[in-house]
């Protein structure tokens, strides 16, 4: 059975995120890109030093426990480029990932994967990279359009392709410990809100050429860790599940851990922004200390968990943030 033992501390540092923002004031166990980078060199503030914002998101998640320290890569942002430069530029060693965790099949969080992976070997003497994924992620996607016409996503790397750039792919629908049972990977998320429909207008291909509606993407996961004297670290990239059933699933999956923070995109914007007012009501129930609203959420979103849940809880993500727990 896949469980999650309790941690003492854990790091979240955004590697890729749609905003940048290191002027806004921030809670104690938060840290801005800008901060980060004058205590690891920056000598002059300069379009060369700092990180590029873009439509997608990554995580480097550090779980330490006594003197055993584990790290995950969560997603890998869009495209290789701006994964390649946030990494350099925060000086990130991605020798440490002993594992990366794709929380969906979507472009917008795979596409860096590819050169994440060479740059994880690069550094770790060239050895497998473990690389966890469902099953269903790497269907061809497309978004309907009013005239009936297909708005095409780019694919995910396939299984040969991240096997070539050295990963060792374990596709499954279960639920998954890794690093010694310090982070806990999610199997598929039950739909049991009556507001949270998923990503209206999304398709799948067939395996003759055609197309079958698929809002639900049931091949999405979460990713969490129990930290010690606090509770569940649950990360959730895109929330299509919606954010609600994602933190129903981790309160159910952990009935014994309090739920702590939530960090990732709660996808309320778009033609979601209308169950705002429903997933807004619908967090309370959980408690969260921290709400690290990213990418997807949209700023209404935003702007209606600030008006209900106040500072410091409302601690939105932006890249090269810094989060302790």
């Amino acid at each position: 059975m896949a469980t999650a033992i309790s941690v003492d501390r854990v790091e979240v540092h955004v590697l890729v995120d749609n905003v940048t923002d290191s002027l806004s004031t921030v809670p104690s166990h938060v840290e801005n890109e800008w901060s980060y980078l004058w205590r690891h060199g920056m000598r002059k503030l300069s379009g060369r030093c700092i990180c590029c914002a873009a439509h997608g998101l990554s995580c480097l998640i550090t779980a330490s426990r006594g003197t055993s320290t584990h790290t995950v890569l969560f997603d890998t942002g869009p495209e290789e480029e701006t994964f390649e430069r946030n990494v350099s530029r925060l000086g990130i060693d991605l020798g440490i990932v002993e594992g990366i965790v794709l929380s969906h099949g979507h472009w917008d969080h795979a596409g860096g994967m590819l050169r994440a992976l060479d740059l994880i070997r690069e550094r770790n003497g060239e050895r497998e990279v473990p690389f966890y994924a469902h099953p269903g992620m790497y269907a061809t996607r497309a978004m309907k359009q009013p005239d009936g016409s297909m708005r095409l996503m780019e694919d995910i790397p396939s299984v040969e392709a991240l096997t070539a750039h050295g990963a060792k792919v374990i596709n499954t629908t279960e639920p998954q410990s890794l690093s010694g049972e310090m982070f806990y990977v999610s199997g598929e998320i039950p739909r049991v809100t009556p507001f949270e429909h998923g990503f209206p207008g999304q398709y799948r291909q067939t395996d003759d050429g055609g197309w079958e509606p698929d809002p639900l993407l049931m091949d999405e996961r979460w990713v969490a860790a129990n930290v010690k004297d606090k509770g569940l670290i649950v990360f959730t990239a895109c929330s299509h599940a919606g954010v609600v059933n994602v933190l129903k699933h981790a309160q159910d999956s952990f009935p014994d851990v309090p739920l702590h923070a939530v960090i990732g995109g709660f996808h309320l914007s778009g033609r979601n922004e209308k169950i705002i007012p429903e997933t807004v009501e619908g967090m309370r129930a959980f408690d969260l200390k921290t709400i690290a609203a990213a990418h997807c959420t949209g700023w209404r979103a935003i702007m209606a968990l600030t008006q209900a849940f106040g500072e410091p809880v409302i601690a939105p993500s932006a890249v090269g943030k810094r989060y302790t727990f």
